[in-house]
């Protein structure tokens, strides 16, 4: 963890893309408070999302339109939706 934000917290990983191994931050929000599931396990909720250029990990395929411009952006928008059950000790 990085940076505590009011609405979450910044988290620092490796993403892997063809070989190709690149740090990035994911931005947690939308925590939710911890709850009992019908087994009696704890279980949280939090969305996080990040944004890469999928050039940075040698995806370069792209097409030429008629009418001008690409048929791919090179920004790529990542969201993960994370669920956790704590363990039994």
């Amino acid at each position: 963890m990085q940076n505590v934000r009011a609405d979450g917290f910044d988290m620092v990983g490796d993403l892997t893309i063809r070989d190709v191994t690149k740090e990035v931050v994911l931005k947690v929000d939308g925590i939710a408070p911890p709850i009992k599931d019908p087994q009696g396990n704890r279980r949280v909720g939090a969305n996080a999302t990040t944004t890469i250029n999928r050039k940075d990990y040698g995806v370069n395929y792209n097409r030429a339109l008629e009418a001008g411009g690409v048929l791919i952006g090179d920004e790529v928008k990542i969201n993960i939706e994370i669920q956790a059950v704590e363990k039994k000790s």
